[in-house]
């Protein structure tokens, strides 16, 4: 890997305030999108849940449908078989006989009685699923309009920024590459560390831009005279002279706006 240029301690505040510049701005650009694509995420799972517990449910329909015929095959089988007792019964020559046939009978018309039971639990259990079914559908319906409504909203936004927010993301590693990878390392950490993302920030009224502890008069000096880099005692954020960071803006507003 190439070894990164030389460059003055002024020059480092700079290349690393731009930077600063250029990563608010993409955060600015992200936090217009919140929440919204872990809510289109979130949305999109959800529907895929609900959908498979639909197939899961409809797979019971088909399930209770092919017990339903098993348990008509049953009863047509049975039926058959009376009526051919009864065919037989036409033609006994004795009591055992007839006693026999009369009891295979009975056991026919015992099977027909729980096969026909057994078909009005299954129905009674495919209305209650068809009932769930049901609900379960509308809930996806309304789901589903509330998931498209989500990316159609994403979708604009994106449309809006993302070609920005790219330019300025290949921006911000050009910038980077100026800039030794220990002050990038102490960049980012700092980055991680405070809630707005800034880890470089201007002297304001006396103190630290968005701090109310007061810089005393001498280190706001050498602050001035970019000799050496300064960080604040309270935030550990790294801190330049207003003059520099109004200058920085105005050229890296000026290169966003060109893009």
């Amino acid at each position: 890997m190439a070894k990164k240029k030389e460059i003055s301690i002024e020059e480092k505040l700079r290349a690393l305030y731009d930077l600063q510049i250029i990563d608010s701005r993409i955060d600015e650009i992200r936090n217009v999108r919140g929440e919204l694509p872990l809510e289109v995420e979130d949305l999109d799972n959800e529907i895929q849940g609900l959908n498979k517990k639909n197939e899961d449910l409809q797979a019971d329909l088909n399930d209770f449908d092919a017990s339903i015929k098993e348990f008509k095959n049953v009863i047509e089988q049975a039926n058959d078989l009376i009526k051919k007792y009864a065919e037989k019964l036409k033609n006994v020559r004795n009591n055992r006989e007839y006693n026999s046939i009369v009891k295979e009978e009975e056991y026919q018309q015992l099977e027909i009685q729980l096969a026909e039971k057994k078909i009005k639990g299954i129905k009674a259990q495919i209305e209650q699923k068809k009932e769930t079914i049901g609900l379960l559908e509308e809930r996806i319906t309304e789901k589903q309009k509330h998931l498209d409504a989500k990316k159609e909203e994403l979708d604009a936004i994106m449309k809006e920024t993302e070609k920005e927010e790219q330019l300025l993301m290949d921006q911000s590693a050009k910038f980077e590459k100026k800039i030794e990878d220990r002050l990038i390392t102490a960049y980012k950490r700092i980055r991680s560390n405070v809630k707005n993302g800034l880890a470089i920030v201007p002297i304001e009224r006396g103190a630290s831009g968005g701090s109310y502890f007061t810089i005393p008069p001498q280190v706001q000096m050498e602050i001035a005279s970019r000799q050496k880099i300064i960080t604040d005692e309270y935030s550990g954020r790294i801190l330049v002279d207003a003059e520099l960071a109004e200058e920085e803006r105005a050229k890296i507003n000026k290169m966003i706006g060109a893009l």
